[in-house]
């Protein structure tokens, strides 16, 4: 089975490499992302995602599109450090290791439209970077004042020091395809505009002393409900695990070249350690193997409501209606939401997140060595 950090090197290099080397230690993360590593942004901009998120580990909705933790929640947990606090969350937010720019719906690229048109977040990456340029520079002039504010923003050399990590293009590849474009046009003219911006902005992060980059790619849209449901599809277009087979393909154009940006990168930035990380083959893997891996649902939601994949994009997860006064879910959560993979028709469950980090955590100790 495939490595599932891509290194451009054999398995048996990261091996010796990781004998040779100290392990990394980053005193903060600084995410940039979507949903998919979203931990309060969009919550704290345009309202919060209500319960049932939130309550398989928080007990409550906690700005996550996901019924507890995701991938980036258990990375902090594994570099010993706290949940990451949204940069656009001003109540009971500690930056001091870091802070999460992603939104739900942030796409790389920027689109010409507002959320409530299409769904998709104004928070695009080149205004995540603005953001975190505002929040390095001025962090520091904010944390000379001492007090509670030296214990609440981060040391000025945890920007050097800080892993710098990435989970975004899922909304770029989809945008583009509810726009009715083919996935031939995506492929060859979208995608080399949309890693062309995001090599831009590892660039500018670089230029402000950001070193250590964890890149996830992009993982197999094709078999996300909401993407299925979108449009009629044929049959001919599912292969035999019943995902869309030239949406994922999509994926791959994406994820192949956004690796070869990433060895670009490695080239041109002469003290930058890049990590490209295969979260596409860890999330495959699970829509195919499913109950090999103690999971009973795949493709189908645990919290959503009617048709094929207990998924409606009128009737979402945690939608209410008030029969004879009372409230009562129509958009309800499944009773194991721990052995499903989807949680909402869009995102993974903590469960299926914590598979996925499972299988990507050992680069983590490695990612702050050039390769």
């Amino acid at each position: 089975m495939k490595s599932i950090i891509s290194s451009l090197f054999t398995l048996s290099l990261l091996t010796l490499s990781s004998s040779t080397h100290a392990q990394c230690h980053f005193p903060a993360i600084f995410n940039f992302g979507d949903s998919n590593s979203d931990t309060g942004g969009l919550s704290a901009a345009f309202g919060q995602a209500g319960p049932p998120h939130g309550s398989s580990f928080f007990g409550s909705p906690a700005g996550r599109y996901c019924d507890g933790r995701l991938v980036i929640d258990f990375i902090a947990e594994s570099l010993g450090l706290p949940y990451l606090s949204a940069f656009l969350d001003s109540v009971g937010s500690n930056f001091s290791h870091g802070a999460n720019f992603a939104t739900a719906g942030s796409p790389i690229r920027a689109l010409n439209s507002t959320l409530r048109q299409s769904g998709f977040s104004p928070f695009s990456l080149d205004v995540q970077f603005v953001q975190f340029s505002n929040f390095h520079n001025r962090s520091q002039t904010v944390r000379s004042r001492g007090g509670v504010y030296a214990t609440m923003l981060p040391e000025a050399d945890s920007f050097s020091q800080a892993l710098y990590t990435f989970d975004i293009g899922q909304n770029d590849l989809t945008a583009a395809y509810f726009a009715n474009k083919t996935v031939e046009q995506i492929g060859t003219t979208d995608v080399p505009e949309i890693i062309s911006q995001f090599k831009n902005t590892i660039t500018y992060i670089y230029a402000q002393g950001g070193r250590y980059f964890w890149i996830h790619n992009t993982g197999p849209i094709g078999c996300l409900a909401y993407v299925i449901e979108w449009f009629p599809l044929k049959a001919s277009d599912f292969d035999s695990h019943g995902c869309v087979s030239p949406l994922n393909h999509l994926a791959q154009q994406f994820n192949d070249a956004l690796k070869q940006a990433v060895i670009e990168l490695r080239a041109s930035l002469s003290e930058a350690a890049i990590t490209y990380v295969d979260v596409y083959s860890a999330k495959h893997e699970l829509f195919v193997h499913a109950q090999g891996h103690g999971f009973k649902r795949s493709l189908v939601s645990c919290c959503g409501h009617g048709g094929k994949y207990n998924y409606n994009k009128k009737i979402g997860c945690g939608t209410k209606v008030t029969v004879k006064g009372k409230e009562i879910y129509i958009g309800k959560p499944c009773d194991e939401p721990d052995k499903a993979v989807i949680w909402d028709g869009v995102h993974f469950t903590q469960a299926a997140n914590k598979f996925i980090f499972d299988k990507i955590a050992s680069g983590l100790s490695m990612a702050c060595h050039r390769q």
